[in-house]
């Protein structure tokens, strides 16, 4: 469990979005950390690449897509 306190314009707006969609507020909560944290992860991931050695070294969209796991 987790108690976030918002700012009283953004939680009218959370409100809003909830209210018409039909949707809790804990969903809207919930994507918007997976999104924030699956952003912060890439650029980890990035940032990493920048510092490899080998950074110069080509790889294939497959290899790429592996490493970012989204070898679906």
């Amino acid at each position: 469990m987790l108690a976030v306190r918002l700012e009283p314009e953004l939680e009218k707006r959370l409100n809003a979005v909830a209210k018409r969609t039909g949707r809790s507020k804990s969903y809207y909560v919930r994507q918007a950390l997976i999104e924030k944290i699956e952003e912060l992860e890439d650029i980890a991931l990035l940032e990493e690449a920048l510092r490899d050695p080998d950074a110069g070294k080509s790889r294939s969209l497959d290899e790429v897509a592996r490493q970012l796991g989204l070898d679906a």
